[in-house]
């Protein structure tokens, strides 16, 4: 629980930054996500592959140099189309992982597995979006073996001890967590957390389970 709580309390950077949301090319995503996989190579997708013309300064220095470093790949990618959001998920929600993308806070689910999929991401970057969001709209997060949509059920606005939006309950959901007030001039004294339950879940993971079955048989 300790370790929640620190992931709740630390998914947010200073808010003089200026706002931005890149917009990034799910196919070239997914072969990011298939060559880091296969290789130990750091994730270095192309400048032209993400739109930085509303990023701050600040920011996109920040994002580039995240690029230099030494980071495994994303584990998924998470898009929400109503708010025109495409974001590679990482494991973890580092300073230097949250540079590059958004991160699934530690001790919750993975993509693909059954419980609570918490994921963060900085207010003044990738998830400034979420101030647009809206109750019914659609998340979909795609491993390279598996493809889940959930659908938006609430939003609300909490304090950064408040780590029961961390917990599992009786169905599978996805938590996307950032700072609150999205333009707040200094520490953001809250926490935009937003709930969705699982509606749809694609039959590549099981394709994949048969796959090896099969390759274990031969």
């Amino acid at each position: 629980m300790r370790v929640l709580h620190s992931a709740l309390l630390g998914v947010c950077l200073a808010a003089h930054l200026q706002s931005f949301f890149p917009l990034i090319s799910l196919g070239r995503l997914g072969q990011i996500i298939a060559a880091s996989q296969a290789s130990p190579l750091p994730l270095t997708p192309l400048s032209s592959d993400v739109d930085v013309h509303l990023w701050a300064k600040a920011r996109i220095k920040a994002y580039r140099s995240s690029l230099a470093l030494r980071l495994p790949g994303p584990i998924a990618v998470l898009t929400i189309p109503h708010i025109r959001l495409t974001a590679p998920i990482f494991n973890g929600t580092d300073e230097e992982t949250l540079n590059r993308g958004v991160g699934r806070v530690p001790g919750t689910a993975m993509p693909g597995e059954d419980g609570n999929l918490a994921i963060a991401g900085h207010r003044d970057g990738f998830f400034r979006s979420l101030k647009d969001i809206a109750v019914g709209d659609l998340i979909e997060i795609k491993s390279q073996f598996e493809s889940e949509t959930y659908i938006v059920n609430s939003k609300e606005i909490v304090s950064p001890d408040d780590v029961r939006v961390l917990q599992a309950g009786p169905i599978n959901t996805a938590t996307l967590i950032t700072c609150y007030p999205f333009y707040f001039h200094g520490d953001a004294p809250q926490r935009f957390i937003v709930r969705a339950s699982l509606i749809h879940r694609d039959l590549l993971q099981q394709a994949a389970s048969k796959r090896e079955i099969q390759k274990t048989a031969q």
